[in-house]
C-alpha cells in the first residue's frame, strides 16, 4: 500500500473513530444517567419509603373497591402445538372469580381452532373471524373486540379490563387479582415481562432473557417515575375498559390499529397523551415477583423477523404516528425508543475501524509502515467510552443475575450494544 494511500486511509480512520466515540459518548452518558436515576430512587425507596410503609404484594394487595369482569385477549394464528397447553394451564391457575378468555382464529387453521375448542370451560370463547389468515395482531384483537361488545350488550354487563396474552405465554396465578385492583386506579397496567430461558439457544434466545431483564428491571422503572408514559408490552398488560373505549371511539370503533406493526407499544404512549395514567405493576410474590413468563423466538431469522417488525414500528413507523408530542421527559424517553438506527450506524463505523485497524497492523508487520497515532482528545474519547462500556457490562450482568444467574450475567457481555428498540 502506497504512502498516499496510508495518508488517506488514516484521515478516515481518525475521522470514522471520532464520529463513533462521540456517538457512543452521548449513548452511554445517557445510559449513565438512566442508571442514576434508578439507583437513586431504589435507595430512596429503602431507605425512605419501605422502612416506614410495608411493600404491598400480591397476597397483601387490597381488594378491589368494586370487582369486574376481566376479559383477556388472545391472538392465534398457527399455534396448533402450543395453544391447548397455554390453555388448559391459564385456566386451571388463574385465581379469579370472574374473567373470561377470547381466543381469536382464523378459519383456515384449522389445528390452532380445533386445539382450542377442544378445551371445554366456562370461562372461554373460541371466536372466528371472517378473514383468512394472517392477517396483523391487531385486526384479529379488533374481532375480539367486536365479539366481546356483543357479548356485553347481550349480557348485559360490562366489562372492566381488557388484558392481552400470547400463546407463547406463562401467566402468573395473581396476576388477574392485581389488575381488578390496579385498574381502579390506572388506565394501563403493565405487569413485567421475562422471557423464558432456553438453553437450546442461549445466544439468540438468550439475548431476549439479556434486554428485558434490564429493560423491564431499570428502563421502565426509570420511565414511571419520571411521569413518561409506560408502553403496553403486548403481553401482561390490562386496559381500562372505558379506556379502551374511548379510544376507539376516536379510531372509528376499532380501538387496535390494523396498520401499526407495533399497535400495543402505541396504545400506551396514546393513553399517555390523552392524560391516562399508566403504570409498571411490580408486586414480589413469593420468591419472585407477578410477572409473564414467555417464550420468545429461539432461532436467528425469527428474531430477526421480530426485530425488524419492532425496529421499524417504533423507530421508523413511530416517529410519523406518534410524533414527539409530551414533555420534557416523555420526549427523553422516545427518543431512546428511536434511536435504534442511529446505534446501528454507530457500531457500523465501530466495526469499520476495527477493521481499518486491522489492515494497519497487517501493514506494520508485513512492510513495516508506522502505526497510526491518535490525538490525545481522540485518545480521552476512547478511554472514557471503554470506562463507559464497563460499566454497561456491569449494570446488565447485575439485572440478568438476579433474574437468570450469573452464569447467563457472564453471556450477556459478548453482544451487548447501544439499547435497541425492546418491545
Amino acid at each position: 500500500m502506497g504512502g498516499a494511500a496510508i495518508y488517506g486511509l488514516t484521515l478516515v480512520w481518525r475521522e470514522l473513530i471520532l464520529f463513533a466515540s462521540v456517538g457512543f459518548l452521548i449513548g452511554g452518558v445517557d445510559e449513565l444517567v438512566v442508571d442514576g436515576i434508578w439507583l437513586g430512587r431504589s435507595v430512596w425507596r429503602r431507605f425512605f419509603v419501605y422502612s416506614r410503609h410495608e411493600r404491598s404484594t400480591a397476597e397483601t394487595l387490597a381488594a378491589p373497591k368494586e370487582p369486574g369482569l376481566i376479559v383477556v385477549f388472545i391472538a392465534a394464528w398457527d399455534e396448533g402445538d402450543i395453544i391447548g397447553l397455554m390453555l388448559r394451564y391459564t385456566l386451571a391457575v388463574l385465581s379469579h372469580d370472574n374473567y373470561r378468555i377470547y381466543v381469536g382464529c382464523y378459519p383456515n387453521d384449522s389445528t390452532t381452532l380445533a386445539a382450542a375448542r377442544a378445551i371445554d370451560s366456562p370461562n372461554l370463547r373460541v371466536i372466528v373471524g371472517r378473514k383468512p389468515g394472517p392477517t396483523t395482531k391487531a385486526d384479529c384483537l379488533n374481532t375480539l373486540y367486536n365479539a366481546l361488545q356483543k357479548d356485553e350488550h347481550f349480557d348485559g354487563v360490562r366489562a372492566k379490563a381488557i388484558v392481552l396474552h400470547d400463546a407463547e405465554d406463562v401467566v402468573h396465578p395473581h396476576e388477574l387479582r392485581v389488575f381488578d385492583t390496579l385498574i381502579e386506579r390506572f388506565d394501563l397496567v403493565q405487569l413485567p415481562v421475562f422471557p423464558l430461558f432456553n438453553p437450546q439457544s442461549p445466544w439468540v434466545a438468550g439475548h431476549y432473557c439479556d434486554e428485558f431483564a434490564e429493560a423491564h428491571g431499570k428502563t421502565l422503572v426509570v420511565r414511571e417515575a419520571l411521569g413518561a408514559a409506560i408502553p403496553a408490552a403486548g403481553v401482561g398488560c390490562a386496559f381500562a375498559r372505558e379506556t379502551l373505549a374511548k379510544i376507539a371511539i376516536a379510531k372509528g370503533g376499532q380501538p387496535f390499529d390494523a396498520g401499526s406493526l407495533t399497535e400495543d407499544y402505541e396504545l400506551g404512549l396514546m393513553i399517555g397523551a390523552m392524560g391516562g395514567k399508566t403504570v409498571l405493576a411490580r408486586l414480589p410474590s413469593g420468591r419472585a415477583s407477578v410477572q409473564v413468563n414467555a417464550h420468545f423466538p429461539a432461532t436467528l431469522d425469527a428474531a430477526v423477523k421480530q426485530k425488524a417488525r419492532w425496529i421499524t414500528g417504533i423507530a421508523l413507523a413511530g416517529y410519523d404516528r406518534m410524533g414527539w408530542s409530551g414533555g420534557i421527559a416523555e420526549t427523553w424517553m422516545r427518543v431512546r425508543d428511536r434511536r435504534a438506527i442511529a446505534a446501528a450506524v454507530l457500531l457500523s463505523i465501530g466495526y469499520l475501524t476495527i477493521l481499518i485497524t486491522a489492515v494497519f497492523a497487517i501493514c506494520h508487520f508485513a512492510y513495516k509502515a508506522p502505526m497510526p497515532s491518535l490525538s490525545p482528545m481522540e485518545t480521552c474519547l476512547l478511554e472514557v467510552n471503554a470506562l463507559l462500556l464497563v460499566g454497561r457490562l456491569v449494570v446488565r450482568a447485575y439485572f440478568v443475575g438476579r433474574l437468570y444467574g450469573w452464569g447467563q450475567a457472564f453471556m450477556s457481555a459478548p453482544p451487548i450494544a447501544p439499547p435497541k428498540a425492546t418491545h
